[in-house]
């Protein structure tokens, strides 16, 4: 079976228009105001900030690409997701159950390389951390962890 060059050239049309269409579906990037904000170790924060925050916090910089459906849609499905499990911008309105909980969450995943996810830092090179940067993370939420709790 061949496929003529008219009905490639349908086919593009087809998908032309499709994706113009989806452009109309436009995503909500207004962000929520910060209720409270979880303190770190000063070495911790500007990593917390530079790698955590765009998902994890409601100070997301929605970058140019998140104009253009079907990208912002994932973009905006990634934050809301990031935001539900932990939000740093609302850490105060955690128990302390729920910090330690989620403090013990983030030494793991940063740790295990989970986070931030591979497919995010090839587009923000800024938030690659390095071994060094995972092990401070890492090490600085496991011990406030272990402490308890930790407020604003």
């Amino acid at each position: 079976m061949t496929v003529s060059r008219k009905g490639v050239k349908v086919a593009a049309m087809i998908l032309l228009a499709v994706l113009l269409l989806t452009q109309a579906f436009r995503i909500d990037k207004i962000n929520p105001p910060v209720q409270s904000e979880i303190s770190a170790d000063p070495a911790v924060q500007p990593l917390l900030h530079r790698a955590c925050y765009n998902c994890h916090s409601n100070e997301t910089v929605w970058p140019w690409y998140s104009n253009l459906a079907p990208i912002s849609w994932l973009l905006a499905s990634d934050v809301k997701e990031g935001r539900s499990h932990v939000n740093f911008s609302t850490w105060g309105t955690y128990t302390s159950d729920i910090q330690s909980h989620k403090l013990a969450a983030i030494a793991e995943e940063v740790r295990d390389a989970g986070m931030p996810p591979w497919y995010y830092t090839l587009v923000h090179l800024e938030a690659r951390l390095s071994p060094a940067e995972r092990s401070s993370v890492g090490n600085w939420a496991e011990a406030k962890s272990r402490a308890g709790t930790i407020r604003q």
